[in-house]
């Protein structure tokens, strides 16, 4: 399983959104620039985002994006999911039921659906704030003299 490039800066789109969380809505422009990823990009990410009831958004000179519930809300397994469908590491694990033909007599899959949980379980028990929490207690060991 690999995440994709939109994978990864919805993720940081996302954690830059909770991390510089005022109450007001941030540009998109901002976080560009924060994060070194384009406009363009960013708003195909927005779009999907918003369209799964993430983040709210206004318009005009004040406008921009927020996030609609707190970090501690959203897992990263949530915002992966969003952009990279699902995170099976093997197509027939996609379904539910498992439709693959060979699937009574597999061999093999015991080893993908462990995985496949193993994949969940760590997604799904990272938050936004987990994530934050974590760049915090980073940078508190960053000396600089």
């Amino acid at each position: 399983m690999k995440i994709s490039t939109k994978g990864r800066y919805a993720l940081r789109l996302m954690l830059d959104l909770a991390e510089h969380n005022t109450g007001e809505y941030i540009a998109l422009k901002d976080v560009s620039a924060r994060q070194e990823i384009s406009v363009k990009y960013l708003e195909q990410i927005i779009t999907q985002l918003s369209r799964a009831g993430f983040l709210k958004s206004t318009r005009g000179p004040q406008g921009g994006y927020k996030l609609t519930k707190p970090p501690a809300e959203y897992t990263v397994g949530m915002i992966l999911r969003i952009t990279e469908g699902s995170l099976a590491p093997i197509s027939c694990l996609e379904d539910e039921p498992n439709q693959c033909p060979r699937y009574g007599e597999c061999e093999t899959v015991e080893f993908w659906e462990g995985l496949y949980k193993v994949i969940n379980e760590y997604v799904d028990g990272k938050t936004l704030q987990d994530l934050l929490d974590a760049a915090k207690q980073h940078s508190a060991y960053d000396y600089i003299i």
